[in-house]
This record gives C-alpha cells, structure tokens and sequence, in this order.
C-alpha cells in the first residue's frame, strides 16, 4: 500500500509540475502576443506587405510594442496590417506616425516598423488608420543589384578589353616615351600663362577706360556724359543746314551774275563790253593816262617854279614850319 501511495504521489507531482509548465509557457506566449495584457486595435494599409503575417512583431523607436493580428485584402492594390499594440503606448503614439514594413536584420522576418514625426498631432485612438510608407523590397533590390553586377562585369569586361589594346598599342608608348613632349607642354603651358597674364592686364586697361567713360572722363566720357552736348550738336547742325542753304543760294546767285558778265561781254552791252571787246578805246584810254601824267608833271614843274618865287616863298616855308612841328 505503502509503495502504491508514493507511486500515486510521484505521477500527481510530475502531472501538476506538467499542468504548471503547460501554463507557464501558454502564459509566455500569450504575453509575447498581447493576449493577457491591455491593449489597442491600430490598422495601417499598404500595396505589398512582402510576405508579412500574423504574429510578426511591431516596433516603435526600436522597441516591441505588440505584435500583427492579421492581414486583410482590400482590393486587388491595397492591403490592410490589423495591429495589436500595448496601451502603455498610447499617450505617446499619435496619428501622424509613419508605419512601414522592415526586415529583422538582412535576411530575418519581417516586421512592422512605426517611425514618429515631430510635427503636433493627436493621439492615436482604437481602430485608426496611420499613414503608410512604401518600404524596401528585399526581392527588388536583390534583382537590381543583380542587374548592376551584370552591368559592372559588362564594364569590366570592355575595361579589360580597352586596357589590352592600350598595351599593345606601340604608338601610344612611343608617344608617353618622347622626352620632348613635355618639354613642348611646359612651353605651351607658359604661353597660355604669358597670354592670360596680358588678357588681365587689358581686360584691367578696358576697365580703368570703362570707369573713365562713366564718369565723364576724355572724349567719349564727355560725349557721353554731357546732356548739353546733344543739344549744341543739334544746333551745330541747324546752323550748318542753313550756312549750306545761303551758300546754295549764293552760289545761285553767283551763277546769275557771271552769266548776266558773260552775257554783257558776248553781246556787247555796257563799260566792261566796251572795255574789253573795243581796243580804240583802250588806245583813247591809254593816251588819257598818258596825258593826264604829263599834266600832273607839268603841274608839278609849276608848283615848284611857285615855290622858288618871292611872292610865295614865304608861304610855302611857313607850311614846311607847321608841318615839322606837327
């Protein structure tokens, strides 16, 4: 009987030690997934949740939060994340937080993400929806890498390809062999150092002439400058126009005169006719003169004898008086 009770009381302690574990782990299980303590329903949508599913954990900043309660189609482009999400959160998650769907490290599972915006906004309430971010597709960016590895060996192969033919060309090598070529650059590269040198030196000379012009300096800065000038310009310009109509008109003038001369000589008109075409009254003219100069020295002749003859000697001595005194 004796051996029967401890038999009896050895299966009741390992069964009650089995009860206990049993709900232990029911209890561990059951606190990982929010099942026994306080918690709020939060919703996010997303075209791809890239194989998320219930029991996936929520982090917020980095820490474990809840966990997915399950994910819902909406339509054949949107799909919904049905979150549970402890309460101890609640007065600090609002509704402006960004929720998206990460990797658990490389290659881990996946998990919902909530990131929180620094802009003020209220509090996140029973069965709201928060805004979504489209996440990294692990699959996608695999293809891409795959596709730029391709792209890359494609670039390594011409590389090499180029590389190969670099070295095999002799005339390349020849021309990195010749000593002289750089002595050539070194010229050039003085030259074009001499030229830009004189290039700032005149581009400083049109800016000194340039400074000079705006403030009115020489003769285009005064040309420029002097608001007068246009005006005596426009004078200057009348008083040419009308020198040159009373020289056109002068010149008309000028013209009517020499043809009334030319028309007097021809025709036989008047003194000047008369003095160039008749040559007896040169001749009368020239016997005038000739006469009138033998009575001006007859005259003169007498005009001495008269000074030399008492009676009017005296006369003639008081003249050459006043006239030494004046």
């Amino acid at each position: 009987m004796k051996n029967n009770f401890f038999k009896d009381v050895k299966l009741g302690v390992f069964v009650l030690s089995g009860l206990l574990l049993l709900i232990f782990l029911l209890y561990m299980i059951g606190r990982n997934r929010n099942m026994f303590g306080s918690n709020f329903n939060l919703r996010a949508r997303f075209e791809n949740v890239q194989g998320l599913k219930a029991g996936n954990n929520i982090r917020f900043s980095g820490i474990d939060i809840g966990t997915v309660k399950g994910v819902k189609i909406i339509n054949d482009t949107l799909m919904e994340v049905e979150m549970i999400i402890d309460k101890k959160v609640k007065n600090v998650l609002k509704k402006n937080a960004i929720v998206s769907i990460t990797t658990d490290g490389l290659v881990g599972n996946k998990i919902v993400n909530i990131t929180a915006v620094k802009s003020p906004s209220l509090y996140a309430e029973e069965n709201d929806i928060l805004p979504s971010k489209k996440s990294i597709d692990t699959d996608e960016m695999l293809r891409t890498l795959s596709k730029t590895n391709n792209d890359v060996a494609v670039i390594a192969n011409d590389l090499k390809i180029t590389i190969n033919k670099l070295n095999t060309s002799e005339g390349l090598w020849t021309l990195l062999s010749d000593k002289s070529i750089a002595k050539n650059i070194n010229n050039a590269v003085a030259e074009v150092n001499s030229a830009s040198t004189n290039i700032n030196i005149i581009s400083k000379n049109i800016g000194t002439i340039t400074n000079d012009i705006k403030n009115g300096k020489g003769t285009i800065g005064k040309l420029i400058s002097d608001t007068l000038l246009p005006k005596s310009i426009d004078e200057a310009v009348m008083n040419i126009k009308k020198a040159g109509v009373n020289i056109v008109k002068l010149s008309s003038d000028l013209n009517k005169a020499v043809l009334n001369i030319d028309t007097m000589i021809n025709d036989g008109e008047g003194t000047v006719h008369a003095l160039m075409k008749d040559s007896s009254i040169v001749i009368k003219i020239n016997k005038s003169l000739d006469n009138i100069q033998e009575g001006s020295k007859g005259f003169s002749d007498n005009m001495d004898a008269l000074k030399h003859n008492f009676l009017f000697r005296g006369y003639f001595r008081k003249l050459e008086k006043s006239k030494q005194k004046q």
